[in-house]
């Protein structure tokens, strides 16, 4: 992107405070992006085989602070340039992909609450996608002289051939006529239905008359009717979005963990076999989440034969074609690139207005190298984040020289967000590791 091109004042803004949280920005991350084309072009078939009518499943793998999330998000904004409807959610200790009190069904909720389409990227499309269903059913019905009740049901046959279809249906041709009848009482319970906020089924059958809600048990079953749905509204398909998947990881109780690599192994099975249609996951997680042979999914042995490395991709050969895309390190060329578009936006793209030259770039570098090593690009977090402190500084102190400010600044290298300690990672048989007090670890073979 050339250094000239205009940066809207309210982009600018959203950029620069949520790289200085050390969060990732959900508008205009254009402007920032680099590096990691080849797994980029890699996400982007995944998308076009989704609205295609097939499905597809990756596993983001990447330590605290790689980039994960940003990854996720710029596939998500690439999804919905593509009419892919996004669902995005992060886990946590209250939301599972299995679970017994209500965890599951948490999750489905969040993960409806930020349904998110091209024209609603923030999230709360529910109530639009729907509207557009009904819409297009009401123009053909009077276009053909028929019903509207006789139309909604012909396009909503397809979802009775699937698990839950018929209450799902159900409940469409509900939101159908509230919406014929102006009745925002039976729009909004029918919503309520499909964002899985009943909490019994004697709420929901008095209600809106179906005898099932959106439960625990039927987390994936409901996905998929989503997917169906989407098509049927006129979008490409679905993209379930699951960051934070290490908290699976973290739950202490084995059959809890293992009830949800279960889950997670029904969906890949699903996916892979040609069971699914329309709809594809984007899982985000850690090292220790994957390979860890007493807490992650390899513990799983289903799991670790299905998701195990190509053994001939060595010696820099690559394999993007599996589910696990580990992404790449960044090189110092890629991160010299992204403190400089980050330079730009802080300049709304007028390089008159630069903060700094390229020589405090490459200054600020060396200064990361020699504070944590390689660290400052292979997790890059941080380093983004005390380099957007140090503009802000410049910024609101025109007279302060940025090379006082570089020799001063402190980085230290990326941990959870929770607070804990990095778990070590796991070496190779044979190796010994050995783990200083400030969190970086060295392999000895």
């Amino acid at each position: 992107m050339p250094d000239s091109t205009p940066i809207k004042p309210r982009e600018r803004d959203v950029i620069v405070q949520a790289l200085r949280a050390g969060v990732v920005p959900k508008r205009g991350l254009q402007h920032i992006q680099v590096g990691r084309a080849p797994e980029v072009e890699e996400l982007i078939k995944d998308i076009g085989r989704i609205a295609d009518g097939g499905a597809g499943i990756r596993f983001v793998i990447g330590d605290y602070g790689a980039g994960k999330t940003f990854f996720m998000n710029l596939i998500r904004l690439v999804a919905l340039e593509r009419k892919v409807v996004v669902m995005s959610a992060d886990l946590a200790p209250s939301r599972r992909l299995h679970a017994t009190d209500g965890q599951a069904r948490s999750l489905f909720n969040e993960l409806t609450r930020n349904l998110s389409t091209r024209t609603r990227p923030d999230g709360g499309a529910l109530a639009s996608i729907v509207e557009r269903f009904v819409g297009d059913a009401l123009q053909d019905a009077k276009k053909n002289n028929v019903k509207v009740e006789d139309e909604i049901q012909k396009r909503l046959a397809p979802l009775q051939d699937l698990v839950s279809g018929f209450d799902f249906a159900t409940v469409v041709q509900h939101y159908c006529r509230a919406y014929d009848e102006g009745s925002e009482e039976g729009k909004t319970a029918a919503l309520r239905w499909l964002r899985a906020e009943y909490g019994t089924r004697t709420e929901a059958k008095a209600a809106l008359g179906v005898r099932e809600i959106i439960d625990d048990a039927r987390f994936y079953d409901y996905l998929k009717l989503y997917a169906a749905f989407m098509r049927l509204a006129g979008y490409g398909g679905l993209l379930v979005v699951l960051d934070e998947m290490v908290n699976l990881y973290k739950l202490t109780n084995s059959a809890s963990r293992s009830a949800n690599y279960e889950q997670i192994l029904r969906i890949l099975n699903d996916v892979l076999q040609g069971g699914a249609a329309g709809i594809g996951f984007l899982m985000g997680g850690t090292p220790e989440f994957l390979m860890d042979p007493r807490r992650g999914l390899y513990s799983y042995s289903a799991l670790q034969s299905r998701l195990a490395e190509n053994r001939f991709a060595q010696n820099g050969l690559v394999d993007l074609s599996g589910p696990v895309l580990r992404l790449q390190n960044l090189t110092q060329e890629d991160l010299f690139v992204l403190l400089r578009n980050i330079r730009n936006v802080f300049a709304a793209g007028d390089a008159s207005r630069y903060l700094v030259p390229d020589a405090a770039l490459t200054a600020f570098m060396s200064h990361c190298s020699k504070k944590i090593g390689d660290a400052y690009f292979r997790t890059p977090r941080n380093t983004v984040t005390a380099f957007v402190n140090l503009l802000s500084v410049l910024e609101q102190n025109p007279g302060a020289k940025w090379q006082e400010l570089v020799d001063a600044a402190n980085i230290s290298t990326a941990v959870p967000e929770d607070g804990e300690p990095l778990v070590t990672p796991m070496a190779a048989p044979g190796a010994e590791v050995k783990a200083n007090g400030d969190q970086l670890t060295a392999f000895k073979l």
